[in-house]
């Protein structure tokens, strides 16, 4: 048994080896080629396995990876400080100007991208002579519904979109994550036959559930921000300020958990906060250069480490070849519910708002899922319906992140620059 200082060493020693061959050999964008390197590694040493039966190499990867719970690693781990770093970023008053096709892609999207995959997963379930009641094919819809924020903001690095445009796909990620999150915790309890001690979810429930863990978490993130603000603001001293930022974020994410609110949706506004008001009036020229610089580095990082780690992930997630046709008819039924989700909030707002020429498709096929579907799906409890839904959720990352995020430059250029 390894420990997790050795855990935590082997996995930054193959980080960094195989960003290195991808950046001198495969020349894919960063996160991308880390997933993809990670992936072919996978598959060869599954193929080791059967052409060298006793081969060495596949039974220590294995254990290798089975000793990381990729779950915890992602949630209750990289998640808070990737949702800072993200945040911090992002121009407030631009997302502001931006906010009612925000919260309506972040809320509404959500629930009718939900509906629509749960209730097609569960006919096409039926049709591949799998067992699955609605309540789990509901289940499926909300964990992948929402895009990653993540992989999105990692792509956009790599795609350079027009303001109004760029500033959509971020806030819509960021915060269609601490939404999805909530509305997965009502599906998995009414899939499960219902909440703490078996009781029924109803309508109140649900109510109580997103108004407690949305808009707390949001308060919360605003107060613990703006104490770590004025805290920063009394003194100049970038060490102290970042180590402070530091535990803004694990602090806050911890308390949110405590306390029964949305975490991500937590440190996202409190990324806002210090990523905003911080420059004006709170950091130094020193500081602030510091200061982003760390949370860049932070989120380079821990991006690279988690992309190479849904590449590994295969070596554990033994796919039953019975599963091979629900999880191919996910992708396209995923595609629809995102091109519903967000034409219908778009084409309302239309009016009111002005959105840059391809925005539809633009916001359809950069929507792309990555580690937190992976997570949320892994944090199911054992039953018959578990494995078809990860099977189904690993097609659709991979084919989002791979397909979707190597093309999505071609479109931009395509739909919104000859425009």
């Amino acid at each position: 048994m390894l420990s997790i200082f050795d855990l935590i060493s082997i996995l930054l020693v193959v980080t960094a080896l195989f960003a290195w061959i991808n950046h001198r050999l495969i020349r894919l964008p960063g996160t991308i080629g880390l997933l993809v390197v990670g992936l072919g590694a996978s598959l060869l040493v599954i193929g080791l396995e059967f052409a060298v039966p006793n081969v060495e190499i596949y039974g220590r990867m294995t254990a290798f990876i089975r000793q990381i719970d990729f779950r915890s690693a992602v949630l209750d781990g990289m998640l808070a400080f990737l949702l800072f770093a993200g945040a911090m970023h992002v121009n407030l008053a631009r997302l502001k100007s931006r906010a009612g096709a925000v919260g309506a892609m972040a809320t509404i999207g959500v629930l009718i991208s939900t509906a629509i995959v749960g209730t097609g997963f569960y006919y096409a379930a039926g049709l591949t002579g799998l067992a699955m009641t609605l309540g789990w094919a509901f289940v499926f819809g909300a964990l992948i519904s929402p895009t990653d924020p993540v992989a999105v903001l990692s792509t956009l690095k790599e795609v350079k979109v027009p303001e109004a445009l760029e500033t959509d796909m971020t806030g819509e990620s960021l915060f269609n994550d601490g939404i999805g999150v909530v509305v997965f915790t009502v599906m998995l309890a009414i899939a499960a036959g219902g909440g703490e001690g078996g009781e029924p979810v109803g309508v109140g429930r649900v109510a109580e559930l997103f108004f407690v863990e949305a808009l707390g978490g949001a308060v919360l993130g605003l107060v613990a921000g703006y104490i770590a603000y004025r805290s920063m603001r009394a003194i100049d001293d970038y060490p102290i300020e970042v180590l402070t930022s530091l535990a803004l974020v694990a602090g806050t994410y911890a308390l949110a958990g405590h306390l029964h609110m949305s975490g991500p949706i937590a440190v996202v506004v409190a990324g806002l906060l210090i990523g905003n008001r911080g420059p004006h009036d709170a950091f130094s020229d020193l500081t602030q250069r510091y200061m982003f610089g760390f949370w860049q580095l932070i989120d380079e990082v821990l991006n690279a480490v988690l992309f190479l780690l849904i590449g590994l992930e295969v070596l554990v997630l033994r796919f039953d070849a019975t599963f091979g046709w629900v999880a191919l008819l996910a992708i396209p039924l995923v595609f629809v519910a995102r091109l519903t989700s967000v034409s219908l909030p778009v084409l309302a707002l239309q009016s009111r708002q002005s959105f840059v020429r391809g925005t539809i498709p633009v916001l359809t096929w950069g929507g792309l899922r990555g580690g937190i579907s992976i997570a949320l799906a892994l944090s199911i409890p054992e039953t018959p319906e578990k494995s078809a839904i990860l099977a189904a959720t690993y097609a659709v990352v991979l084919f989002t992140i791979i397909v979707q995020g190597l093309t999505l430059k071609r479109l931009v250029t395509k739909v919104v620059r000859e425009a």
